[in-house]
């Protein structure tokens, strides 16, 4: 927590990886959450991505805990919400039985959400529509509807972040 209290980028990131995860109440996290908001739009989402890869997905409690997040007060804790939903599903993992209801939160919400938490709704939604056929016209919808990423320039041999794209992409290349 000394290196935390730096306020710096780098040390901080150096912290999480060596953080005692038992230490890591709500309150705690609440804590790094709100000393993250100091940092620059892509520093934050870095480091709760760093706290969701190294801490928070390494503890049965902890994983819990992200998963109450998905209306919590703070962008960051929504975002990670979303993004780990989509992990389990883009790692290959079994999806949890709660498909249609993040689909039907996701049409819900993505529109009035921040822009750090539309990205991570979109690649949850994104993951859904390439593993989980049955929703894939409507994850495909939600794209055409809200239009997010739709102008977005991407590198040659990379995938697009519009769903529709994304879905047809990914999904086709399983499809093999």
């Amino acid at each position: 927590m000394e290196l935390w209290s730096s306020g710096k980028f780098l040390p901080r990131l150096l912290s999480i990886l060596i953080m005692d995860k038992k230490l890591l109440s709500e309150e705690v996290l609440d804590e790094l959450v709100d000393d993250m908001q100091i940092h620059t739009y892509d520093e934050s989402n870095n480091l709760m991505d760093w706290l969701l890869a190294n801490q928070l997905t390494k503890n049965k409690k902890l994983t819990t805990l992200m998963e109450s997040w998905e209306d919590s007060p703070y962008a960051l804790q929504r975002r990670t919400y979303w993004y780990h939903q989509g992990r389990l599903r883009w790692t290959g993992k079994t999806p949890p039985n709660n498909t249609s209801d993040l689909v039907t939160a996701i049409e819900a919400k993505i529109s009035q959400e921040q822009p750090e938490v539309q990205w991570a709704m979109n690649f949850t939604v994104g993951w859904i529509g390439v593993y989980e056929e049955q929703y894939r016209k409507r994850c495909v919808i939600i794209g055409e509807d809200t239009g997010l990423y739709k102008d977005e320039k991407v590198s040659k041999g990379c995938t697009p972040n519009y769903l529709p794209e994304f879905i047809m992409i990914e999904s086709n290349k399983r499809d093999l």
